[in-house]
Formats: C-alpha cells, sequence, structure tokens
C-alpha cells in the first residue's frame, strides 16, 4: 500500500496464499484511489458473475462503512458502474467481457485472481493485454495483479518473476532474533505421529532454521509485527517501476503451523490436491508435469514369485482391456491397508481362454489353499456388446467398466451407470475416472515395499509391465478456449503400449468397489484355522468374499 503512493512505481505484484488478506488490501487501496484522487478506476475480476457479486458483497459494503467514501457515492449508480459525486468512477468487469474491458480510459487498474482469467477475451486478445492498454493515457498509472499462482508460465507468477524488485517478507526468530523466510520444510512433528493427520495438525511447530529452537503459534503475532519486506534479487534497472511480493499462508494469522502441516499429509498422495496446497498453501507454482515424469520411477517388488497368491492377501481381482483380437489381463491380491500384489499377467486371444482365467483357475497361495478370482472388471469401450454379454453370463464374477476421457478435476473416482438395452435383467457399468486412479496407482507403486497401502509387482517381474505403465506421464493442459489449466494423464507416444497401465487403473478401481478398504488384517494364529470367516463376517476362503 505504500508503495501504491510511490509516484515511481507503475507495477505491483502479490502472489500470495490464501488467508493473507490480498484483497483486503486491493480494496485499500481502492478506496485510496476513489477518495484522494479524481482518477477512474477499473477492477477486473475472471468472470462477470463474480464481478456482480464482488460489487454486492464486498465493494459496495466497502464505501458504505468508510465515512467519506459513502458521502460521496452516489447511491443511484449501477451494480457493475460506481459512480461519485465529484465526477469519479470506479467499474467492475469480468475478464470473459471484451467490450468492458477496452470501452474507457482508466489510470488506477487492478486485477484479481488473474490466474483464473481466460486466455482470450471473446474473440478478442488477452484480456490483461486489453485492460492495460487503456491505462496509456496516464503518465501516473497504478496497475495491481493479485493471485494465487497455478502454474511457472501462469500470469501472476510471470508478473513476480519479470518484476524490477521481488520481495519477501522477513521475521525474527523469537530465541535467536536471527530474521528469516517462514518456510514449509521448518514445519516438524513428531515422529511418531507419522502419517496420523489429526495428531500432526495437534502437536506440529516451527523449528528456527539457525538455532533450531521450538517456535510455537503463540510467537506469530510478534514475530510478524516486527518483520519487514526484503529485496531477494538484485535489480537490473536504474529506476525500480515495478515491484512484487511473494508471501505463503505460513504467515497467515489466522492459520496456524499444525494447520498447514494437517492439509499437507491430508493431500500428498492426491497430486490434483496436493497441487491445490502448493499453490494456495505455498503460493507456489506447481512444477511443470515433465520434471515429474514416470521415466526414472523404480516399482516396488516384493518378495513372493509369479503366479503365487501371498499368504497375507486373500482378496483376488482381475481386470481386462478388450483388444480387437486379444485381451491384456492382469490378476492382483489385496490386503489389508489396501496394500496390493501383482500374481500375473498376460494375454488372452478367445473369449475361451478368458474364461479359463478368470473364473475356472485357481491361484496357490503361498501357505494356505488355492483362491479364485473374486471379482473381474472387463473394458467395454472396445467391443462393447460382447463385453456386456460375456459378463451377463458370469455375473457372479464379471462387471464391465469403461474410461471416462472427460478428465474432469471434479469427477468422482468412479460412477455407475444402468446398462438395460440387450441385457436381461439389466448390468451396472462402471465409469472410470482413469486420471483419478493413475494419480492413486503411481503415488503408491513407488512406497516402500513394507509400508501399508503400496501397490507391489511380483519377484523378477519383466520390465515389459514396467514399460507400459511409464507410456503416459502427467502434462499441463490449457485450454485454448477457456484459458483454464489442468493437469492431466497423456500417451508419451501417439500409438503407446499402455493396456497393462489400464488393466491396473482397472483393478485398483474394481477393488475399491468391493470394499478393499475393509479387509480385516492378516493374523496367522487364527487365519490358519478352518473357518476363515472373521468377526466382521468376510470370508477370504476361495470366493467367499462375498458369503
Amino acid at each position: 500500500m505504500d508503495k501504491f503512493t510511490d509516484p515511481l512505481i507503475e507495477s505491483i505484484s502479490l502472489c500470495f496464499g490464501a488467508q493473507i488478506g490480498k484483497t483486503e488490501v486491493e480494496l485499500n487501496m481502492i478506496g485510496y484511489a476513489l477518495h484522494q484522487t479524481a482518477s477512474p478506476v477499473m477492477m477486473v475480476y475472471p468472470t462477470d458473475t463474480i464481478a456482480k457479486f464482488a460489487s454486492d458483497k464486498r465493494v459496495q459494503p466497502m464505501i458504505r462503512s468508510v465515512e467519506p467514501l459513502a458521502d460521496m457515492y452516489d447511491e443511484g449508480s449501477k451494480l457493475l458502474e460506481l459512480d461519485f459525486v465529484n465526477g469519479n468512477y470506479m467499474v467492475l468487469v469480468g475478464a470473459n467481457s471484451p467490450s468492458s474491458l477496452s470501452s474507457r480510459s482508466i489510470k488506477y487498474l487492478f486485477f484479481d485472481e488473474i490466474d483464473k482469467y481466460p486466455a482470450f477475451s471473446g474473440k478478442e486478445a488477452n484480456p490483461i493485454k486489453l485492460a492495460e492498454e487503456r491505462t496509456k493515457t496516464f503518465v501516473d498509472k497504478k496497475i495491481v495483479r493479485v493471485s494465487t499462482p497455478t502454474i511457472e508460465s501462469g500470469n501472476i507468477w510471470q508478473s513476480y518473476m519479470d518484476a524490477n524488485e521481488r520481495k519477501q517478507y522477513y521475521v525474527p526468530c523469537p530465541h535467536c532474533g536471527v530474521s528469516q523466510t517462514l518456510k514449509f520444510k521448518q514445519i516438524k512433528w513428531p515422529e511418531e505421529h507419522h502419517g496420523n493427520a489429526d495428531m500432526i495438525r495437534d502437536t506440529a511447530y516451527y523449528e528456527c532454521e539457525h538455532c533450531k529452537q521450538r517456535i510455537d503459534d503463540k510467537h506469530k503475532m510478534d514475530m510478524l509485527r516486527q518483520g519487514e519486506w526484503r529485496a531477494v534479487n538484485e535489480s537490473q534497472v536504474r529506476v525500480v517501476r515495478s515491484v512484487a511480493y511473494h508471501m505463503s499462508s505460513l504467515y497467515s494469522p489466522w492459520v496456524t503451523f499444525g494447520d498447514v502441516a494437517y492439509e499437507f499429509v491430508k493431500s500428498k498422495d492426491k497430486p490434483s490436491e496436493l497441487m491445490n496446497f502448493i499453490n494456495s498453501g505455498l503460493a507456489e507454482p506447481w512444477k511443470s508435469a515433465k520434471t515429474k515424469s514416470t521415466q526414472n520411477l523404480v516399482f516396488t517388488q516384493s518378495e513372493v514369485p509369479r503366479g503365487i497368491v501371498p499368504q497375507h492377501a486373500p482378496l483376488l481381482i482381475a481386470s481386462v482391456d478388450v483388444q480387437q483380437d486379444h485381451f491384456w489381463w492382469e490378476v492382483r491380491a489385496y490386503a489389508h491397508g489396501v496394500s496390493s500384489y501383482l500374481v500375473d499377467y498376460g494375454q488372452a486371444s478367445s473369449w475361451a481362454d478368458l474364461t479359463e482365467i478368470l473364473i475356472d483357475r485357481e491361484y496357490p497361495s503361498e501357505y494356505g489353499e488355492a483362491r479364485k478370482i473374486v471379482r473381474a472388471g472387463i473394458d467395454s469401450g472396445y467391443r462393447t456388446d460382447e463385453v456386456y454379454q460375456y459378463c451377463a453370463q458370469y455375473p457372479e464374477v464379471c462387471v464391465p467398466v469403461k474410461g471416462d476421457s472427460s478428465h474432469s478435476p471434479l469427477a468422482p473416482p468412479y460412477k455407475m451407470s444402468s446398462i438395460e438395452k440387450g441385457v436381461i435383467g439389466g448390468m451396472k457399468l462402471y465409469v472410470v475416472n482413469t486420471d483419478y486412479w493413475k494419480d492413486f496407482i503411481f503415488a503408491r507403486m513407488v512406497r516402500p515395499a513394507n509400508e501399508a497401502g503400496t501397490i507391489h509387482l511380483f519377484k523378477d517381474c519383466p520390465e515389459e509391465y514396467s514399460e507400459h505403465l511409464r507410456s503416459e506421464e502427467k502434462q499441463e493442459i490449457r485450454n485454448v478456449k477457456t484459458g483454464a489449466v489442468t493437469v492431466q494423464w497423456k500417451p508419451l507416444t501417439s500409438h503407446p503400449t499402455n493396456h497393462l497401465l489400464d488393466t491396473c487403473v482397472y483393478n485398483a478401481m474394481v477393488a475399491d468397489s468391493v470394499g478393499v478398504k475393509y479387509l480385516p488384517e492378516y493374523d496367522p494364529d487364527t487365519d490358519d484355522e478352518e473357518d476363515d470367516t472373521d468377526d466382521e463376517g468376510f470370508n477370504a476362503d476361495s470366493r467367499g468374499w462375498f458369503s
């Protein structure tokens, strides 16, 4: 706000996390511009709808609550054009409205959440460029950009990096007095609470990177009051005309160190949620997906040989990817904690071969009796009618599945729809959010072998299986119409060999659909007895999971 009154400064950028007060800073600047000057103000929001909401719920209440502004305000103003008795005005527009962005001259220009703007405004150019054109007639213009970041090429991060002067907030340690920026890696919690998000929230603290002393939330307000903004780059210009500020939610008076740790633990295995934590919590851009390539991943292998079911993993799930003249299939055994073990995989050339694998075959276990497949998901995206008829023939085991190609970040892990046509009695089709399950798989395939929830390959698994899994990687996809950026799984080549990645995805989803998360923990003292039914009624013997 001090820089807003500096006559040399033309551009101010705030790359902030959530709950820092960045919108309040903009409102204060707007109030100053309206009261202390007689120059027009424009506020640009991502959409017209948001602009209307902000005018009604944020801007006009602010004006009415400040006496000097209230005395100047014309109550007959329109919702998106606020007039004042001194002849001044403020317009609120959406970045999706080209006519509003290019219809008048503006001295004070504000952008809110610019990383959510569309790439183009209607058929016009970039909405930020359109709006900035309106300031050319003012030599003392001010442009303020505010947003949480998204990706490195996003508007706010580029604005931060391009500024003549970049600043971060330094706070003194209450113990040694050395000033430092608050960093997520310095948030600590007791080792015995590892993985327990609720206990971590209650016990997390900040460790000074210099004296290593414990800093608690009770120290934060005094640290903030004594802090100061410091430049973190060497300016390469004679006159600083643009300045940018970076601040994470670790600084927020309303967010505890435990809150930050809790959000990290809850989101770390879900890339879409982890991206939100990094963007909104740490105010950092999501690194390019190319830096997170699958090519160098080393997948976890068990000590159990091919074709053998681990003793403690009684639930067998199969999945099939259907091709024009053959099938790819895999069988996995599941244990307590959603740990899974690849038992076998391969190709089948006919429906009869598939029947032998899915329905008739028994899979030997390490020490107990052989197991049979409880549920099998069969891809119905190709040869659809054949798949439906086959599943109708073996309804106690086989279900049709189909990948959802919408890539919607709001889609559930899977959903069911009814199939009536051509199937006597009807059937349920499972529509699979493939991006969700690929995130799930890759997060768990690189875990240590002894950790709960790890996805294992069998001992000495052929490289063929891993090559199928590495056929795709996450990429940033920008919608050319809306400008929205999403992170999606995409093939590395135009003709990928990814059939076993598909079977792995379907397998994880089908296991979830039958309640694998409720599998009881294996107890060798009781599970080796004749009756394999546990206290909850689950029976791990052969196909007795549903009995």
